[in-house]
């Protein structure tokens, strides 16, 4: 793991209670797509964030969602306010993009685990790979769907991608898909058997997906995301 310090380029409210942040490494760092960085706040606490850009691309970026009520990402982004850099050590997690498999893949993220897809993607495109790759993201509400008008762009310029947003509480405006995001992906797909799935939300989320999707046929070894470490 390095630990360096990083310069704050960006703090920027994409929506209510979400964060663009943009870093500048001290010095180089060495990341897989999909992996996280920790936070420094101290030597014994230490706050993971997943990276939302690939390694493709210049500095860091997290995506952190942050209400009122959450002092775990509001005093992680105070401190960035105020002192105008930040330590990290990075790079933790094993639900990293395996780049060298030929299967297709299923991305699904809730809510601001969309950064951890964000990562994946950005990596697929960046290397010209032509893995045919669904990215479904789930949100309680449309307009946390922070980044839709760039995916939408996204999927009109990289032929392999298909974007399916999903509401969970609609409005009258909304149009699209609505429910449970990992309940769509069940809809949309006879068998989940020859897919390699990338999985990023709340843990409740993570359990009961890996859960339903082996009943499609998914094959748990192929089922990855940050959670399955801990449930």
């Amino acid at each position: 793991m390095q630990r360096i310090k990083c310069r704050v380029t960006e703090l920027r409210e994409v929506v209510e209670t979400i964060w663009q942040v943009g870093l500048e490494p001290a010095e180089a760092v060495a990341f897989k797509p999909g992996q996280y960085l920790l936070v420094v706040m101290s030597d014994s606490d230490k706050r993971p964030f997943s990276i939302a850009n690939a390694p493709t691309r210049s500095g860091l970026e997290l995506q952190i969602g942050a209400t009122a009520e959450n002092a775990y990402a509001g005093q992680v982004l105070a401190r960035m306010r105020e002192q105008g850099e930040i330590e990290v050590e990075l790079a933790a997690g094993k639900a990293f993009l395996r780049e060298s498999s030929p299967r297709p893949l299923i991305l699904m993220a809730g809510g601001t685990g969309f950064s951890y897809v964000r990562s994946i993607l950005q990596q697929l495109v960046d290397s010209g790979s032509e893995r045919p790759v669904f990215v479904y993201w789930g949100v309680r509400q449309a307009h946390w769907l922070y980044e839709f008008d760039e995916m939408r762009a996204l999927e009109q310029h990289y032929a392999p991608l298909t974007f399916v947003p999903v509401v969970q509480e609609p409005d009258s405006a909304w149009e699209g898909r609505t429910g449970l995001v990992h309940k769509a992906i069940m809809d949309d797909f006879v068998s989940l058997h020859d897919y390699d799935i990338y999985v990023a939300g709340r843990f409740e989320m993570a359990g009961a997906a890996r859960e339903d999707f082996k009943l499609l046929g998914a094959e748990p070894e192929r089922i990855f995301g940050d959670a399955y470490e801990f449930i």
